[in-house]
């Protein structure tokens, strides 16, 4: 009926537009119908038909397999011990209903996330009590892990994501891989053992400061990337405002303090005395990773003052590993490479 009646309505529609003349607008302002209406009415004598609704769930949906299953395990009971459907939804919601407050209780988001799929997992695998239950732990510690993981690696302050998988060595050969996968285990952080990375600019000396540095804290350490200049000038800022132990004892409580483009700027007298006090602080007690563009011959033109210079050097030395890149920019022969592709 409904449908004929739109018929008619087109019909009627059509009619005025090629007898009267009147415009889409009229015609809608004429018979209240969106303008849309009549401009389909114009392109067709008959209407589209409606589209089905889709069908809407039920609350029952989610816990249909279980209900099933009771329902199934009731035939051989005596009739009036028998569940409703009713009851055992019920009981469910309510189940359900108290497992999410619980889990927001004791702050399990992943727990209160995933225990239904996990729930039905375990339903389908036959898993034992205790079984179902180390499957929900193990699902939170991983996700907790994550989280921590991520959190450690935002506070540590990298300036873009590297990581160890996306290296080349091969083109870097002075580079030995194995080494720098033993130092992915992080021993050298536990124990509080320098790293110190020389090499000229595009070696490859930043990526592995930052990827060794993530590896660090996806291990459960903390961890604070900061340029070396930065760190010269934050230390200077906040020995100006009587706040420079408070600014060292900071920098002293990370396990790893990743310092990059040591060597790329002069420092005055000042400066680089502050920067020693931090590596005083550390000493032997946390590790500190430095990436330079000069060998240790050359530190004089960053540290002027020569016994300063020595006890820098000597303080990033000790019981240190010393991974030198060497000089080939890898950064220039991709670009070169490139251009030698678009130019052929």
């Amino acid at each position: 009926m409904a449908r004929d009646h739109r018929a008619e309505q087109f019909a009627a529609i059509r009619s005025d537009s090629r007898l009267e003349g009147l415009s889409v607008r009229a015609l809608a302002r004429k018979y209240g119908v969106h303008r849309r209406t009549v401009r389909e009415a114009l392109a067709s004598a008959w209407p589209a038909a409606r589209k089905k609704p889709p069908p809407r769930s039920s609350r029952l949906d989610p816990f249909k397999p279980v209900i099933d299953q009771i329902l199934w395990a009731d035939l051989d009971a005596p009739r009036k011990q028998r569940h409703t459907v009713r009851r055992i939804f019920n009981r469910l919601v309510a189940a359900d209903a108290a497992i999410d407050q619980a889990c927001r209780m004791l702050r399990l988001p992943t727990l209160r996330n995933q225990f239904a799929a996990i729930a039905d997992a375990a339903d389908r695998e036959q898993l034992t009590y205790r079984g179902f239950l180390a499957e929900l732990l193990m699902a939170e510690c991983e996700d907790r892990q994550r989280r921590r993981s991520e959190r450690r690696i935002k506070a540590a302050g990298f300036p873009r994501q590297k990581w160890l998988n996306d290296f080349d060595f091969e083109a870097n050969p002075n580079i030995n891989a194995a080494a720098v996968h033993t130092l992915a285990k992080c021993e050298w952080v536990k124990h509080g053992h320098p790293l110190c990375l020389i090499g000229d600019s595009g070696t490859g000396k930043s990526h592995l400061l930052i990827a060794l540095g993530t590896e660090a804290a996806m291990a459960g350490y903390r961890v604070k990337y900061v340029l070396a200049a930065k760190l010269v000038n934050e230390l200077v800022e906040a020995a100006d405002e009587l706040a420079l132990n408070k600014t060292i004892t900071r920098y002293g409580r990370v396990d790893l303090l990743c310092i990059d483009e040591l060597g790329y700027m002069e420092l005055d007298k000042r400066g680089a005395d502050l920067l020693f006090q931090v590596l005083t602080e550390r000493e032997e007690k946390a590790s500190v990773a430095i990436a330079s563009n000069e060998s240790f011959g050359g530190w004089t033109k960053t540290f002027t003052e020569p016994r300063l210079c020595a006890a820098i050097v000597d303080r990033l030395t000790f019981n240190a590993t010393i991974i030198e890149t060497g000089t080939d920019s890898y950064r220039l022969a991709q670009t070169r490479a490139r251009q030698a592709t678009e130019h052929a």
